[in-house]
């Protein structure tokens, strides 16, 4: 399929009849052509042909896509080296702030991921046709993105002569910038809408030689599912990877590709990651209800949306009512080394009335996929470090369940499973000992895609952690300029800082451990809770927002998901002392040192999951502390403010 509907050069555009270009522009239309459609494009072709027959040379496009985003741009004029994204409301009386945001969200979203946009200047124009004539300041950003100019029906014609003769570049190919490969780095909001709406992980993932292809995970997945199905074999795959290198984008698609009920597949996205589950599922009804030409029931979009991602824990129960098979053949368990230990799966058990449950959570979600007599396969996604919670048993749990109990099971995993964060200290030859498992390196994603302007955002969070300042450092100075950290002792800083740095739609919110708890004085209140549906979905006039950086989220809200700027707002939970790290939890009125060895990690994990949340960049606030509050004592953030600054990290 073209990007673009139509696209041609500015005399041939010019001098051709509307009729014959409306005919071309609708022939690569997917969908059924309205009579509003069709007389929007004509009344755009003939402003457009009158505003831009003075041009000798250039490029014009209609409907050009935003894979990304799975929207697309009006028309794209390419003139001396000049990149100018129109944006028609046709009939629009205002200037509304939607569509402003919308056609820069269209810039941002060329500079970022587009290939031969990334080093051109964007100039975004929105044409209301009927709104007023406003008188626009010219600016622009630092990387060549212009603020959106707002001009009419009557005035784009000028606007354009006097952009022109203001702004040039240095000339390119329109031939070539059509062709350019496009290479996003959806959100996984964003990612999940486009998988459910049908679109396939290649329009929506990076395809450059320096990220791994999340298709070829995808692959690799089918043809273990393929050879289970062929030879009525039982298999559990484990998919690795830095935080945000598409880990879930890869899990969703494999659920979405054997989607398949004919075909005896069945396939369910699981995750007990509460949070994660509410928001995606929101973001698919809402997208679907908003997109649908005959507008279904929202409540139908969400049951639907429910069929594709599901609670854990609900597939757990509705397991225990009877020892049937499920209908699932394929299940993808999200977060598994979340999975709980045998001492805390029967705890719950145990409130629920099952006195005499001695399963870890790996073994009973194994015993449940085994119960298929033919087929089955079992796809875990991992994080390393990412265990944050009391009773999470880290990956070591599903390959003791496996030796144990489940010998007959094949096991794929990858060279990368050897890294401590995975095996928490365990031998890979020590926690594979017996069981008939298979090398596979494509089941590892290396490479993050949520930091799409820096992969080494991990690493350098790894190294702050590990108080491995040397490493600190160098990556710090390597990745700051395209991947901003700063350091404030001012909460008020933070937020303008945050403020200036999103534009567009981009997203930006307050985030703490859940152990943050005297940061209270500061209007933090981790306690309070928020609804993330609100928080990750409402647009920024809404007060439940992230945008109003009131509500603040936790580990547990944000673990999964992502946000484009952040606050990491840090507590004395976790301090530094004596040159280390030590971790404190807030009891009554005062700190008590946290001395269970896994509380310890869960602590470490939650800073690790806040610090790798932002996508392009976050400022950290470390208080100052007080005298006159014995539980927020200066030493008690003094020494951990000076080590961020040790390693370099610009203070504002």
């Amino acid at each position: 399929m073209e990007r673009a509907y139509y696209a041609n050069n500015i005399k041939t555009f010019c001098n051709q009849e509307p009729d014959e270009i409306l005919g071309e522009i609708s022939r690569n239309n997917q969908f059924a052509l309205e009579i509003k459609q069709k007389n929007t494009w004509i009344y755009e072709i003939n402003i457009l042909q009158d505003s831009l027959k003075l041009f000798e040379n250039g490029g014009i496009a209609f409907e050009y896509t935003i894979p990304r985003i799975g929207n697309r741009i009006d028309n794209v004029f390419i003139f001396n080296g000049i990149i100018y994204l129109i944006e028609f409301k046709v009939g629009e009386y205002i200037y509304p702030k939607y569509a402003i945001n919308q056609v820069l969200d269209y810039a941002l979203d060329l500079k970022y991921f587009h290939k031969e946009s990334s080093n051109k200047k964007i100039i975004p124009i929105l044409v209301c046709t009927n709104a007023p004539i406003i008188e626009n300041s010219i600016k622009f950003y630092e990387d060549g993105i212009f603020e959106p100019i707002l001009c009419n029906k009557n005035n784009l014609k000028s606007t354009l002569l006097n952009l022109t003769n203001s702004f040039n570049g240095v000339p390119f190919s329109f031939k070539s910038w059509l062709e350019s490969i496009y290479m996003p780095t959806p959100t996984i909001i964003e990612a999940a809408q486009a998988l459910y709406r049908g679109h396939d992980v290649n329009d929506i993932s990076r395809s450059d030689s320096e990220a791994y292809n999340l298709s070829l995970t995808t692959n690799a997945i089918n043809e273990i599912i393929d050879k289970c199905k062929l030879n009525k074999e039982k298999s559990i795959c484990f998919i690795t990877g830095v935080p945000g290198a598409g880990k879930t984008l890869a899990g969703l698609n494999i659920a979405n590709s054997r989607h398949n009920y004919i075909e005896d597949e069945h396939a369910v996205f699981l995750s007990g990651n509460g949070p994660l589950v509410f928001v995606l599922r929101e973001a698919l009804a809402r997208d679907e209800y908003e997109r649908s030409e005959h507008k279904i029931k929202k409540g139908d979009a969400k049951r639907k949306a429910e069929a594709f991602i599901q609670n854990i824990h609900h597939f757990r129960d509705e397991a225990l009512k009877s020892n049937n098979a499920p209908i699932e053949k394929v299940t993808i368990f999200d977060e598994a080394q979340r999975a709980w230990t045998s001492e805390q799966t029967g705890k719950f058990m145990a409130e629920r009335g099952h006195h005499d449950f001695n399963m870890s959570e790996p073994e009973f979600l194994i015993s449940i996929m085994d119960r298929h007599e033919d087929w089955a396969v079992i796809v875990c996604l991992v994080g390393g470090g990412q265990e944050i919670n009391t009773g999470e048993a880290g990956l070591p749990a599903w390959f003791e369940a496996l030796r144990n109990h489940y010998l007959n099971w094949n096991v794929y995993v990858s060279k990368q499973i050897t890294d401590e964060v995975y095996t928490r200290g365990m031998q890979l030859s020590e926690m594979l000992n017996g069981l008939n498992f298979n090398i596979i390196d494509k089941l590892h994603l290396a490479v993050s895609l949520r930091s799409f302007r820096s992969e080494q955002v991990s690493a350098f969070v790894n190294s702050l952690l590990n108080l491995n300042i040397p490493n600190a450092k160098r990556i710090y100075y390597e990745l700051k300029e395209k991947y901003p950290i700063m350091l404030t002792r001012e909460l008020n800083k933070a937020r303008k800082w945050v403020k200036s740095k999103a534009r567009g739609t981009e997203r930006y919110g307050l985030t703490a451990s859940s152990g943050a708890k005297r940061l209270r004085t500061f209007g933090i209140w981790v306690q309070s809770g928020i609804t993330p549906e609100n928080w990750f979905l409402n647009d920024i006039d809404d007060v439940r927002s992230s945008y109003f950086l009131e509500d603040t989220a936790t580990e547990f809200d944000i673990q999964g998901l992502e946000i484009d700027w952040s606050i990491v707002a840090w507590d004395a939970d976790y301090r530094i002392e004596n040159g280390s790290f030590t971790p404190y939890s807030f009891t009554g009125t005062k700190w008590n040192s946290v001395k269970n060895i896994d509380n310890q990690l869960y602590l470490k994990n939650a800073y690790r999951v806040l610090l790798t949340r932002a996508r392009q960049g976050f400022i950290i606030f470390m208080p100052n502390g007080s005298e006159e509050d014995i539980t927020r004592m200066p030493d008690f953030y003094d020494a951990t403010y000076n080590y961020l600054k040790q390693i370099g990290i610009e203070e504002i």
